[in-house]
Formats: C-alpha cells, structure tokens, sequence
C-alpha cells in the first residue's frame, strides 16, 4: 500500500495509468486536501463542495493521460479545480443585487459600525464580517470573485494567479482593480440603506 507521506507521484501516476486502482486511491488522497482547499475558496456557499470535487477529480483522472509531468502534479490538479469552479459560478444564474434586508442582524451591525466609522469591529462581530464580505463577493462575477478571493483572502501572487488561471498579468490587475471598485460600490449602497 502507498503512503500519503512517502508517495512517489510519478511512479503512482503510471500505476494509475496502468489501472491500478490502489494506486488511484494513493493518488487520491494525496490530491484531495488541495482539491478540497480550492474548491472551498471559490465555491459559493449554496453549491456542494463534494460534489463539485469529486466532478474535479472525474476531470483529473480522465485527463491524466495527458498530463506530461512539465510541471508539478499540483499545479496541473489546481488548474483543473480552478477552471472547474470558474464553469460552476458562470453556471449559476446571475443574482440579484444584495440588500439591506438580505442581511442577517449580525451583519446589519457590522455595516452600521463600518458606516459610523469604527476602526475596529466590536469583539463578537468578526464571524458576521466574514459573512458580510462572502455576500459582497458573491455579487461580484465569477472571475472578479475569483481574482479577489486568491489574491486578497488567500494572499497569492499575481504570478501565481496567471498560472492556475492562465490569464494574463495586465488582465489580472484590470479585474482586481475593478472587482474592489464593485465591492466598495456595493458596500456604499448597504452603508446609505443604513443611514436612518
């Protein structure tokens, strides 16, 4: 049996290849808390994560054929996670601008202490914060959601977001340029509908 720890991903890929379904399994488990972590980051929260991973993994062990070895396992596997919850949010029908009674009462505080101007959110608020910005950023388009959430959530590289995307640099920057603008507009409407 392989190990998680000590897998020889070359030598487990031609098992696979082969159709060794031990080495599947191996295979399997050694990708699945990146393609779980991806899937997670870029999955709105009415979609089922499980779902859309095991459509990931159907992708990556179809394709695996086709997998040269020119770059890591991982970057190829994230690249098809990636592209896959990209068709899953343009899949989802376009939703409805978010407001001020979509909120929860938590997050109606948090956009009262943001418009009052409190540099720091009263202790307790920080779950409905984090709650208030997965609605924000729902309501950005699925690639503007995507630049924002792995360049300012997860803290990549724009380097690092051309390669699992294959955008360019300059598109990069031009949707996460724009995509702050929609957030903060979105965030201007909700802060004016709590103006009494």
């Amino acid at each position: 049996m392989l190990e998680r720890e000590s897998l020889n991903v070359p030598a487990c890929i031609e098992q696979v290849r082969r159709g060794d379904n031990e080495a599947a399994r191996a295979l399997l488990a050694h990708l699945f808390p990146l393609v779980m972590s991806i899937v997670r980051g870029h999955l709105p929260r009415r979609a089922g994560e499980e779902d859309l991973a095991q459509i990931v993994f159907v992708k990556v062990f179809s394709k695996l054929d086709q997998f040269s070895g020119a770059v890591p396992l991982a970057h190829w596997v994230s690249r098809i996670a990636v592209n896959t919850c990209l068709n899953a949010l343009q899949a989802e029908r376009i939703r409805p601008e978010l407001r001020w009674a979509d909120l929860s009462e938590e997050e109606e505080r948090v956009v009262g202490s943001l418009a009052a101007g409190h540099e720091e959110l009263e202790p307790g608020r920080h779950l409905a914060a984090r709650d208030l910005v997965e609605r924000l950023l729902d309501q950005l388009k699925p690639e503007d959601r995507l630049v924002v959430t792995l360049l300012h959530m997860e803290g990549r590289s724009v380097q690092d977001i051309r390669q699992l995307t294959g955008w360019t640099i300059s598109l990069i920057k031009v949707r996460a340029f724009r995509a702050r603008h929609k957030l903060r507009k979105h965030l201007a409407v909700l802060m004016r509908e709590s103006q009494p």
